[in-house]
């Protein structure tokens, strides 16, 4: 026992050291612990198969397929819900909790690293350069955390970490941050819920909305200054021709885009595709068919001097003759067949079928055997009506000895005298794979997807404008900046109270306008 409390009390005093210290230098290192677990969630994504035992071929194709592995999607929600632990254990400023998360997550990747990886990998960790490379980020942090316990949390959070100043570089970084996709309010729910505070949700939304918004009119503001423009001053051409003239050609290559790529992509960078198998099959009214054809393909290498054959080269041309015979035997049975050929001396109409199989998706042809057919890059495959010479067709004829319900071939004739049935295909040229997620929608799915996408967002930087002038032109925002900021204060202060009165004093300053304007004017006004 004496040995056991000699071991016990030791640690006990030096973890309560961390907790208790007696003085400490408080730092806020947050932001740098944040940027290390981001870095370690890209290597995560990016170099999955260097922990598991898949290969990287093998996540692209499962992603691609709408398949997401299970081991990919447990690593990436662990590395998720410890920066969520971390960003509550920082709101909370709870060093006990840092610690007893630095303690379990020290021992849980160190065993995991140097025991399990190694096992589950088959591959050393000294020849493991991801893992390497995310163990080494993991150690910064590791160090920052040790950093933050040592020094504690600080007693108040007033704020992003980008509005500490007012320039280009904060502005540009923090509109960026508002742009990434449910980050700006997954950070103000997890602030108001680990957050003491007398504001609803809403309200605290309100809040950090003015406060943004206050945030980038103050750097455009300091920008003025910085950059004064002269009055009465016209705008120098470089600024005009540079920028305007940007904007200019950037609106209409956006309004031509589907036109442009839609053409180039086929003309510059399209690939010829001929098909692999073409075979051919006729229905007599509704009969089982009776007829089914292989067709031969043979590349056509001549010019051809009409005018619809400019846009095609002849690599585009293939020339499919078809044999006169049957691959395959007819099953018709016998009172079918008898059925038939009644139908057959008889003067009633019915329908032929006559199909054509490229080894293209959902192509079909609507005449009965074209002279011509033209396989177009989307669905459907059309014949060629201004080279269309004559019709074809077919006469049936029994060329077998013996019973009538024997399985027998049958002859496909054509009144043309070759002895191949031959049928021209024209094949347009199709984009190359890399382009084709956007070839597919077509010139008026880009249109719709892009360009009226595009536009609409555009637009809103052109209209509405005069709505929001109250808001947007405010000499000065010193005020209301130091009001939002006090919000801040008092509520890291614990006066909920005070932040009560000064949060609605900010509410009665934007439905107020004489009070707003009072509120920014200049100094020297």
């Amino acid at each position: 026992e004496e040995k056991f409390m000699d071991f016990y009390i030791p640690i006990k005093q030096f973890f309560y050291n961390l907790i208790h210290p007696e003085y400490s230098a408080v730092t806020d290192v947050y932001v740098l612990m944040f940027l290390a677990d981001t870095v370690d969630f890209i290597i995560i994504v990016f170099g999955f198969w260097a922990f598991g035992k898949h290969s990287a071929a093998d996540i692209t194709s499962s992603l691609s397929e709408d398949q997401v592995p299970g081991p990919f999607l447990v690593m990436v929600l662990i590395q998720f819900g410890t920066m969520v632990v971390d960003r509550a254990l920082y709101l909370r400023k709870s060093v006990m909790g840092k610690v007893i998360f630095q303690v379990v997550l020290v021992f849980g990747i160190h065993f995991w690293m140097f025991f399990i990886l190694p096992h589950v990998t088959a591959k050393r960790f000294a020849e493991n350069t991801v893992a390497q490379m995310w163990y080494f980020v993991k150690c910064i942090y590791f160090g920052l955390s040790a950093y933050q316990i040592r020094c504690g949390y600080p007693t108040r959070v007033l704020g992003n970490f980008l509005t500490k100043s007012y320039n280009y570089v904060n502005l540009f970084l923090f509109q960026g941050f508002r742009l990434v996709p449910f980050l700006t309010e997954l950070r103000a729910v997890m602030d108001w819920v680990w957050t003491d505070t007398s504001l609803s949700l809403s309200s605290w939304i309100c809040v950090e909305d003015i406060y943004a918004h206050i945030f980038i009119l103050k750097c455009w503001r300091e920008s003025e200054k910085r950059y004064p423009q002269p009055r009465g001053q016209k705008k120098k051409k470089v600024v005009k021709y540079g920028m305007g003239g940007m904007i200019v050609v950037l609106l209409i290559c956006i309004v031509w885009f589907p036109l442009l790529f839609m053409s180039l992509v086929k003309s510059v960078a399209g690939v010829v595709n001929p098909p692999l198998d073409v075979s051919l099959k006729i229905t007599l009214a509704g009969f089982q068919w009776f007829g089914e054809a292989d067709i031969l393909l043979v590349l056509c290498c001549g010019q051809v001097a009409l005018e619809w054959l400019e846009g095609y080269t002849a690599e585009d041309l293939i020339i499919a003759k078809l044999k006169g015979n049957s691959n395959s035997l007819w099953t018709i049975s016998p009172p079918s067949r008898l059925n038939l050929i009644e139908m057959l001396n008889s003067t009633e109409e019915f329908p032929i079928t006559v199909s054509w199989s490229l080894l293209f998706p959902c192509r079909t042809l609507t005449k009965i055997m074209p002279r011509y057919i033209r396989a177009q890059s989307d669905s459907d495959a059309k014949p060629v009506t201004e080279l269309q010479k004559g019709e074809l067709c077919f006469v049936l004829f029994n060329d077998h000895e013996g019973k009538v319900n024997s399985p027998h071939l049958h002859n496909l004739s054509c009144i043309f005298s070759e002895s191949y049935s031959v049928s021209g295909c024209f094949f347009d040229q199709v984009s190359p794979p890399s382009l084709g997620f956007l070839a597919g929608y077509g010139i008026m799915g880009l249109y719709a997807s892009v360009v009226l996408v595009i536009g609409k967002f555009v637009r809103e930087f052109f209209s509405g404008i005069s709505h929001t002038i109250m808001f947007e032109e405010l000499p000065n925002v010193d005020r209301i900046l130091k009001l939002c900021t006090d919000i801040f204060l008092v509520r890291e202060t614990g006066e909920l109270d005070l932040e009560e009165d000064m949060y609605s004093k900010l509410i009665f300053l934007y439905r107020s306008p004489e009070t707003m304007i009072k509120w920014t004017r200049e100094k020297t006004q």
